[in-house]
């Protein structure tokens, strides 16, 4: 039988300093892709097809190929929504051989609340029933919550010809938000989201805002999943605050019967502790930053060293968290000559100086 010939679909880039944009591809992406590297050229494959970067001419030449087209529009619209944020201020265009011909996202999933309610003081947990949550079963964990404006029926995003996401704007503009699914309940056909109460005051929390104050009945939609894949090893080391902690109930959740886990995760105090049942073997130890020495910093980043140097090269190291955390434990990861084919590395969040 012949194999399926990929769609493609290529671009132009051009940006500021086309060098260090394909620097920044490359930092960014090798987390969620294997990335080969040579001078003047970075080739991305993943799950869902190869994205070729080529420099030339102050110029980054894109090439796309994927087996399907939802699969290409979706590649096409990750690329670009990247390559504008690395862009920043800086003058940037972006044009493709071909326009998009889906005139709304492939990736989108009205859903319905169904109930919310407390898992810790400063955990709240909200369910939505969801038409068809396969998508969602056992593959990719985040998603981008989409809440409408109340009392307007909700206009959902579709796609620019740069390839990027086009927004609602002016009275139909909605809220935007990153999260993980925490559970997918396929007999019931409903999804778990896990949200935050951040207890820092002054701070604006629209996403914790809203599980808070929502109402069963209420419709927004679930755009994904993409990214934070469950990890699949014998062996798992679990590193993370509690902006991880769905992340990490999830995975240890869903592992297969024998997987060794152990885990070490920071949250408040003991009444942010969670149970976290599995069908593997799982050792969690709390770390509570209300027990730390005034100005202490870095905490958890040490301890996950510690425990890196302890483990085997076979064991798979997951890691999310604050976002100069992450820094420092990616480097030491680095500085050992860990395979990143067996780790997950990325910050969920970044703290800012008062």
């Amino acid at each position: 039988m012949n194999a399926v010939q990929p769609l493609k679909l290529s671009g132009v880039a051009l940006p500021r300093d086309a060098e260090r944009m394909l620097e920044e591809i490359c930092e960014h992406f090798v987390e969620h892709a294997d990335v080969q590297r040579s001078k003047n050229h970075a080739l991305l494959k993943s799950k869902n097809g190869t994205a070729s970067f080529r420099l030339a001419d102050s110029k980054l030449l894109i090439e796309l190929a994927c087996e399907s087209e939802v699969a290409l529009q979706l590649n096409r619209t990750m690329i670009a929504e990247h390559l504008f944020y690395f862009a920043g201020e800086d003058p940037f265009e972006l044009t493709w051989s071909e326009h998009s011909p889906l005139a709304a996202l492939p990736n989108i999933h009205e859903v319905t609340v169904v109930s919310s309610e407390d898992v810790t003081p400063h955990m709240r947990r909200v369910k939505f029933a969801c038409a068809d949550v396969s998508p969602f079963a056992g593959g990719d964990m985040h998603v981008r919550l989409l809440v409408p404006p109340k009392g307007r029926p909700p206009v959902w995003p579709g796609i620019r010809k740069d390839g990027r996401v086009a927004w609602p704007e002016g009275d139909d503009e909605i809220l935007v938000r990153i999260y993980t699914i925490r559970a997918v309940d396929i007999e019931r056909r409903e999804l778990w989201i896990d949200f935050l109460q951040h207890p820092v005051p002054h701070v604006a929390t629209p996403g914790a805002d809203f599980a808070r104050d929502v109402l069963p009945g209420e419709k927004v939609a679930l755009l994904g999943p993409g990214g934070g894949g469950l990890p699949v090893a014998r062996s798992i080391l679990l590193v993370g605050d509690e902006s991880a902690l769905p992340a990490i109930a999830r995975i240890a959740a869903e592992v297969t019967p024998g997987t060794r886990m152990q885990a070490i995760i920071e949250v408040l105090d003991e009444a942010e502790e969670q149970p976290l049942p599995s069908a593997g073997s799982l050792d969690v130890r709390w770390l509570h930053r209300n027990s730390y020495p005034a100005g202490a910093k870095g905490i958890l980043a040490e301890e996950a060293k510690k425990a890196v140097a302890s483990v085997d090269d076979e064991t798979f190291v997951w890691v999310a968290c604050e976002k100069a955390d992450v820094r420092s434990i990616r480097a030491f990861l680095k500085s050992r000559g860990r395979d990143k084919k067996k780790m997950y590395v990325a910050w969920y969040w970044e703290q800012h100086s008062a």
